[in-house]
């Protein structure tokens, strides 16, 4: 006790010691007293602070003034060695306090004091050594704290005084070494590096810095720092360049690499590499780098480095250079606009469109038929790719107008796009067009005045569903593995077997018919798929309805199958794509002996009915209109699609995949011999022909939504892939959809795809394409499945000129790179971005249901809301429940049920959306129960695709006038915009009879989030995120649009309630779901966005989403309006009280939101380790700094399956 009691006493004494010595020393300040007495008396305090923290932690405490004190004191006295004591207690100071002490000694004032010091101390003659040093490191130390130090260092006139002390002291190394680092924070100044430039500072650090050394290391590295910040200026590296400096630092940066053997030396190795990074970022360095040989010197060095994971940070800031110095070039396309075109009614006055109107005639690219007729240097002036760095200013820009506080500018970026104006914000329901104009569409709604007095609509039992003259059980939406319970009928599970049928077909059935593929037409010249065979290669269609696709079989092998085409009716020709013949591979030899090839090849389901028809297929794609006249179908589209039984999760990416990927693609440039450069696919030549050699993938898109214009063979199996613009527009690359044959198993085949736009991608986050196998679709497995490893996503040296860029300075483009073993010869595979879903596949869904529905059961009408530009129907759905009786009462209430509106596929590449709305229109067309009350509760208005020319041909976002349609909604052009002018017109029209609808969604896709959330309209919300969050305190609102997203994140797995976000931005003004919600008045107006990729949460998290999971997103979207419609209308529902509290509960419980705006930021998801610069432009001055020892390690955005050596794991 006594102990503990004498420790306390002591610390007492400390401080009050610490404290008397301060106030000892302000008073001699005050007093203008001795010297003597105030060099004691802080040699004392130098002492306490050398010897404990705790007075360190003292004098820097909040409310102390020790370090005031001391300043003053340094300010005034004239005595030597106080000023060298007071020194000394602020380098103890700062010894262990890191940047806090630092920004506290800035904050009194710190920096302004010394600098003056230091010009005080210059004027001595001789200089005092020991002083300069002492001011030297404390201002390297404060100086990065101080956002104004640059400033303040060049207005005291500093800046010569450090650098002639290093001029003079070259030999002094410990003066030298804190001057550099000095020197370097002057030069984060852009305006003092220039002036510093001026004076020879480049040419000065390449005396310290040379080859290989074990002596002054630290030097060296300090000196390499300040030289890598010194060429960040434009002016200094064009110096460095004009003085051969580029061929000097490859000299060193080589021969530091020989001699580090024990790898001791890598910051100086990374230092070289850094004053590389920044003297490449001007044309003049690049070039200068490429003649030096640099790409050659560095790509070695980088691959010796690669077996040791220390030196990635080498290996990277290497590949990063590479990257800036591959010669730009422009894509090997005659032109980067689509190369169809579709000729416009009018001419757009303003956009892109407009801009490429009017450019001069022989700027133009227009097509008359399917492919272009003029040569490749046609819109060169457009399309060339030049390097725009401005090298040749005088002065940099930025040190003309340096910017003080970039902070300030950083702070409030996020918030540039948001609504402020509080009157814009506020709905104003806008008629827009007059009552006799919306009269037009009177005749869409027609239940609003049928009367059904024709209609028997006395109660009977509900009819079943009827397929093709077959009882089969209702339709069920997917529920993505749970089993369906009570009335809601079977679910289908998707698992094919193998049907076993004995030849002469089961006693009392049908004999199954084998009927040729052009059936539809009975014409004498009938050409049917067995007549297009080779001799002795026949061909038959088993038909069934039980199963969801019609099965083409071929029971011997036929070597020219290849090369036949397959005639399908006569009128316009449609053909499948080639098909293989050589024959129909099983799995079990056994199987193969006991049953024949019609039997391998059939797939059985259960009972479920199927939405699919093949020969229905094939007459709607006859009647459907594309740009380019397509005249084949893709078997995928043919076959049709079921889900896999197994789960696919999401990759988990390998270490180092993207920078492996990037030296294959420089070695292109080093060893150029090597790349065999061939053209295989060309959609721009009409002269193209199929290459003959064996070993070459044959590559096809032309059909409904295809989308592939080039391919050019790099290597013996790897390919580049160059998609098309949407038509009319010179961008917008990100869907594709092409068949590629002629392969063999076992080898891996690269596929690049180089002409993407967006930064950044799900594909580098564990999102795979998708492939479809015609010979797995023979062997029963007819899905698409998730394919590729070594995927990754990032920038090419493949660029477009400001003018191609809509004004946008060396717009670069992005690859998308996969890796492919394909498990059959000669197989015929697609590719694709997503799971397609075309608009036939529409055409077909809607008849199939509208043929199968119970008339006295539901109301279903479908509508043309109008034709496209290409001349293609919109369809319009209508679905509720039919009236009980035609009664007066119930009529009225049949009248009075409110509306919801959906749409979807405003994008064209936005497939996903598709198959969500599939799974709603099956849900309320089926004969489940709930699905009945939810008819009976609401009409709803759907529009399935509004963007059909879009989708036919294969864009991935406008439709053909070139034009994003979801941008179009403020002032729709009837003629440029059919679609959405009308869609408005239904939804004016419901305001001006004053029927507006309860709810309007419209479905997308998003390529860079992760699940399924929805994006609202709130005036509160909106206000709270901007600087005026006090203002959204006084708005009042009622938070019903956060009620259906919080139903759906507790009733849908795959929905996500964190990624909503219900802020309104400038930039979305023009969106359905602004528009709907301010000049309609909707207030639960939604935009639904589905993940490309897959869940990072609950139920399916780690999994990569299919239309299994999409399309039970879509049924789970009637549940939640249902239950939406007992919250608002909880009187006509018999619920029990416990069911309606929970349900209240629900919705006024409080739900996080980490998503403020519709914007994917970059901490949306988190860099790789190994990743460098894959989504900023090469030449950005940001210095990336990477973990030199650590492995990465997933985040929980990107957590895996535990099983990930498994790809798929089996359902149960």
């Amino acid at each position: 006790m006594s102990k503990l009691k004498g420790v306390s006493e002591k610390s007492l004494n400390n401080n009050s010691r610490i404290v008397g010595l301060l106030a000892q020393l302000e008073k001699i300040n005050a007093d203008s007293a001795e010297s003597d007495t105030a060099r004691y008396v802080t040699s004392k305090i130098l002492h306490l602070a050398q010897s404990q923290e705790k007075t360190r932690r003292e004098m820097t405490a909040k409310g102390s003034t020790g370090v005031e004190i001391l300043l003053s004191t340094l300010e005034n006295t004239k005595d030597l060695q106080t000023t060298l004591n007071i020194l000394s207690i602020l380098v103890e100071l700062m010894s262990a306090g890191g940047g806090r002490r630092a920004s506290f000694l800035v904050a009194r004032g710190g920096s302004q004091i010394l600098l003056q010091l230091l010009l005080n101390a210059s004027k001595d003659c001789p200089l005092h050594e020991e002083l300069m040093v002492q001011i030297h490191s404390i201002l390297a130390k404060i100086g990065p704290k101080d956002k104004k130090f640059g400033v303040k260092a060049r207005i005291n006139g500093v800046l010569n005084i450090t650098l002639n002390l290093v001029k003079q002291n070259l030999q002094n190394h410990r003066l030298v070494l804190p001057c550099l680092q000095l020197l370097r924070v002057y030069s984060a100044n852009s305006v003092n590096s220039v002036f510093l430039g001026k004076n020879g500072v480049v040419e000065l650090m390449f005396k310290i810095i040379g080859p290989f050394s074990k002596k002054n290391s630290g030097l060296m590295k300090v000196a390499l720092d300040t030289l890598a910040a010194l060429l960040k200026s434009k002016t200094n590296a064009r110096r460095a360049v004009d003085r051969g400096y580029v061929q000097v630092l490859l000299t060193i940066y080589v021969d530091w690499h020989r001699h580090d053997n024990r790898h001791r030396n890598m910051l100086i190795r990374k230092g070289i590499l850094q004053s590389l990074k920044s003297v490449t970022n001007i044309k003049l360095g690049r070039k200068a780098f490429i003649d030096a040989n640099g790409m050659k010197i560095l790509y070695n060095t980088s691959q010796e480095c690669l077996a040791v994971r220390t030196l990635d940070p080498l290996v990277n800031t290497s590949s990063l250079i590479m990257r800036k110095c591959f010669p730009k070039n422009r894509l090997p396309l005659p032109t980067i606009k689509s190369c169809f075109h579709f000729q416009l009614p009018i001419i757009p006055v303003a956009g892109p469109v407009a801009q490429l109107y009017s450019l001069p005639p022989e700027g133009l690219f227009f097509l008359s038929s399917f492919y272009p007729q003029h040569p490749l240097d046609c819109m060169r002036h457009m399309d060339d790719v030049v390097d725009e760095s401005d090298d040749n200013d005088d002065t940099d820009l930025e040190a003309e107008n340096e910017i003080e506080n970039e902070d300030d500018l950083d702070h409030n970026f996020k918030n540039d796009d948001i609504e402020t104006d509080i009157n814009k914000l506020k709905p104003q329901q806008e008629p827009g067009r007059k009552i006799e104009e919306l009269k037009m569409y009177e005749h869409l709604f027609p239940e609003l005045v049928d009367d059904f007095q024709d209609c028997d609509l006395i109660s009977k039992e509900p009819k079943p569903l009827v397929f093709e003259g077959k009882v089969r059980g209702p339709i069920v939406v997917p529920t993505a593995g749970e089993e369906a319970t009570g009335n809601s009928g079977s679910l289908r599970k998707g698992v094919a077997a193998k049907a076993k049928v004995s030849p002469k077909g089961a006693e009392g059935d049908k004999k199954p018919a084998f009927v040729d593929l052009a059936k539809a037409d009975a014409h004498d010249n009938d050409r049917t798929l067995q007549q297009q065979l080779a001799p002795g290669c026949t061909a038959g269609v088993k038909k069934d309805y039980s199963l969801p696709l019609t099965v083409v079989t071929c029971p011997k092998a036929c070597p020219h199958m290849a090369a036949c085409g397959n005639v399908l009716f006569e009128g316009r020709t449609v053909q499948l794509g080639k098909l293989c013949c050589t024959g129909v591979e099983t799995e079990d030899d056994e199987d193969a002996e006991s049953t024949s090839s019609v039997e391998q090849a059939s797939v059985e389901v259960s009972d479920g009915p199927t939405l699919h028809d093949s020969d229905l297929y094939i007459e709607i794609v006859k009647n459907t209109k594309s740009v380019p006249e397509y005249a084949e179908v893709a078997y995928p589209d043919y076959f049709g699609h079921i889900p896999p039984p197994f789960k696919e999760p999401i990759l988990e990416r390998p270490y180092g995949v993207q920078r492996t990927k990037i030296a294959q693609d420089i070695e292109r440039l080093i060893h150029q011999s090597d790349i065999i450069d061939r053209v295989v696919y060309d959609l721009d030549n009409p002269n193209y022909t199929i290459p003959e050699d064996g070993d070459i993938l044959k590559f096809n898109s032309k059909f409904e939504s295809g989308n592939l214009r080039k391919v050019i063979q790099i290597r013996k199996n790897e390919y580049d892939l160059i998609l098309n613009s949407d038509i009319n527009s010179n961008h917008y690359h990100q869907w594709f959809y092409f068949e590629v044959s002629g392969m063999r198993p076992g080898v891996a085949y690269r596929f690049n795809i180089i002409n993407c736009e967006k930064t950044n991608s799900q594909f580098n986050y564990g999102m795979q394409p998708l492939m479809y196998s015609v010979q797995e679709a023979l062997n029963a497995r007819p899905w698409w499945t998730r394919v590729g490893t070594d995927i990754c996503y990032y920038k090419n040296h493949f660029s477009r000129s400001s003018v191609a860029a809509g004004g946008q300075k060396g717009k670069s483009y992005y690859t998308i790179t996969f890796t492919v073993n394909f498990p059959h010869k000669d197989d015929v595979c697609y590719f694709a971005y997503h799971y397609p879903y075309t608009y036939s596949t529409l055409q077909m869904h809607l008849q199939k249901l509208e043929s199968a529905h119970n008339p006295q059961q539901i109301y279903f009408r479908k509508d043309v809301l109008c034709e496209t530009l290409s001349g293609n129907s919109c369809p319009l759905v209508t679905i509720t429940a039919m009236p009980e009786s035609n009664y007066y009462e119930h009529i009225c209430q049949f009248r009075n049920r409110p509306y919801v509106f959906l749409s979807a596929r405003v994008h064209p590449g936005e497939t996903n959306a598709s198959w969500v709305m599939k799974g709603t229109l099956e849900y309320l067309m089926s004969n489940n129960p709930t699905a009945q009350s939810l008819r009976e509760c609401y009409i709803f208005k759907i529009v399935p695709m509004l963007n059909p020319d879009g989708v036919i041909n294969g864009n991935h976002r406008c439709s053909l006038s070139g034009e994003d349609l979801n941008r179009q909604w403020q002032s729709p052009n009837p003629d440029l915009h059919p679609t959405i002018y009308h869609t408005k017109g239904l939804l004016q029209y419901l305001a001006a009879v004053k029927r507006i609808p309860l709810v309007y969604c419209d479905y997308h896709g998003h390529s860079r989030k992760k699940n399924v959330f929805m994006y609202g309209c709130s005036i509160k919300e909106t206000v709270w995120h901007t600087s005026a969050n006090a203002a959204s305190c006084d708005i009042v609102e009622d938070a019903g649009h956060r009620t259906l997203p919080k139903i759906l994140s507790h009733i849908a797995p795959a929905f996500c309630m964190s990624s909503c976000s219900f802020v309104v931005e400038k930039s979305k003004e023009s969106t359905a779901r602004v528009v709907v919600w301010r000049e309609i008045g909707v207030q639960r107006s939604y935009t639904m966005e589905s993940t490309l990729c897959g869940c990072d949460q609950g139920k399916y998290k780690g999994l990569q989403i299919g239309t299994r999971e999409l399309e039970e997103m879509g049924a789970k979207f009637c549940v939640g309006l249902l239950r939406l419609k007992r919250l608002t209308s909880p009187l006509e529902y018999n619920m029990p009280s416990s069911l309606l509290d929970f349900e209240n509960d629900l919705i006024d419980s409080s739900c996080k939101v980490t998503s403020p705006t519709t914007y994917v930021l970059d901490e949306d998801e988190p860099r790789f380790l190994e990743e460098v610069d894959y989504s900023a432009e090469s030449n950005d001055e940001l210095d990336i700094e990477l973990a030199e020892n650590a492995d990465y390690e997933p985040s929980t955005q990107e957590e895996v399956l535990s099983d990930s050596e498994s790809s798929r794991t089996y359902l149960p």
